[in-house]
């Protein structure tokens, strides 16, 4: 078992996610070689949770060309950072006028008329690169095929003119069944002919996220946009990260913060949802739903604490939840790892994602920022 699952944390650290950015840049590679396109590493919401500037620059190493972010105050905390790869920013505030964006070279994400000349007039001495993106189905944001042909001719209009440079054609999937996404992706078709008959020629074309670019090939166009799978999730139920050769990288642990004996009849924690069934040795795990560890997960998650994996005791508070540990012989300042990598002894996050019936995605996310990340190098 390695040390993350093992180790001791540093002293007067309760809390911490450690990040892994070498299996970052390890399943960027790994997932460069399967798909063989253009891969845009997306690290919107702060990386999902890793960090965003970190998770970009690990991107970036392990293959990424392009980043991909929600908004574009996500995009210019990366610009701050000295990043300097090209970035698109896909979701805005209604009246956005994309000064900002123009002026750091931020690629934006277009959904309407409105968006494209607003794109248009923030430039300056260079043209806004622009995503345009397309409704295929998924009922979310993107232009309706009622308007291709208004927002092709002005899209082709503003490039002659130099005020906008179309870098991409655009949509998402919603992975609901292989044969839903084949039907968006029939549509996406159908939207890139009617772009190219207004004269435009994108340069990449990309609608496959994580799920659609390991599993649906003909999605993968010219560029993939991927996620949950650089951090060494995976996007399927029914699939490991081993499985598809991803390495997790967030482990997130914390010391025990105190022990104590306690006899048959204990009620724990809010509510004493738990009363010990037998007197027993209750451990104190200084991570709450403050810090994202789910409070809908009392009485389903665990932890491993050295070489055995126990389960939580109780209501999960805002800072602390409570294990129990029968008879094992745990210590204040042991470490619980609540999830990792597996191939480590950690628990997988999936664990946790399914006692409090959500998914991976969510879990890592919402790690919150009282939790320390601690980078580390393989």
């Amino acid at each position: 078992m390695s040390t993350l699952a093992r180790g001791a944390l540093k002293d007067g650290d309760m809390r911490e996610a450690v990040i892994d950015t070498t299996a970052i840049a390890d399943n960027v590679q790994h997932l460069r070689r399967l798909t063989n396109a253009e891969v845009i590493a997306v690290v919107k919401a702060d990386g999902y949770g890793h960090g965003a500037v970190r998770s970009a620059r690990a991107a970036l190493a392990g293959g990424a060309s392009r980043l991909g972010v929600a908004d574009i105050g996500e995009a210019l905390a990366l610009r701050a950072a000295g990043i300097d790869a090209p970035v698109v920013a896909w979701l805005h505030a209604p009246g956005s006028t994309f000064l900002d964006a123009a002026a750091a070279r931020v690629e934006v994400g277009i959904s309407s008329l409105q968006q494209l000349r607003a794109a248009a007039a923030a430039a300056d001495s260079q043209p806004v690169g622009v995503h345009l993106k397309v409704e295929t189905g998924l009922g979310r944001n993107g232009i309706p095929p009622a308007a291709y042909g208004d927002v092709f001719a002005e899209t082709a209009r503003l490039e002659r003119e130099g005020r906008i440079e179309l870098v991409g054609l655009f949509s998402h999937l919603s992975n609901t069944s292989e044969a839903d996404d084949r039907a968006a992706l029939a549509r996406f078709r159908v939207a890139s002919e009617a772009a190219a008959a207004q004269g435009l020629r994108p340069r990449l074309r990309h609608i496959a996220a994580s799920h659609a670019a390991i599993d649906l090939p003909e999605a993968r166009l010219d560029a993939v946009r991927l996620g949950i799978s650089i951090y060494g999730l995976s996007p399927f139920a029914d699939r490991t990260s081993a499985d598809l050769g991803l390495r997790p990288a967030m482990t997130l642990r914390a010391s025990v913060a105190a022990v104590r004996r306690a006899p048959a009849g204990q009620g724990v924690s809010y509510g004493y949802l738990h009363r010990a069934p037998r007197e027993t040795t209750l451990a104190l795990v200084p991570l709450g739903y403050a810090d994202g560890v789910p409070r809908n997960a009392s009485q389903g998650g665990a932890v491993r604490i050295g070489d055995e994996v126990f389960p939580v005791a109780g209501r999960i508070a805002m800072d602390q939840f409570v294990v129990d540990v029968g008879d094992h012989p745990v210590a204040v300042g042991d470490t619980a790892v609540l999830f990792g990598d597996p191939a480590t002894g950690a628990p997988p996050v999936e664990a946790w994602a399914a006692s409090a019936d959500t998914i991976n995605y969510e879990i890592v996310t919402r790690i919150g920022p009282r939790v320390p990340r601690v980078e580390v190098h393989g």
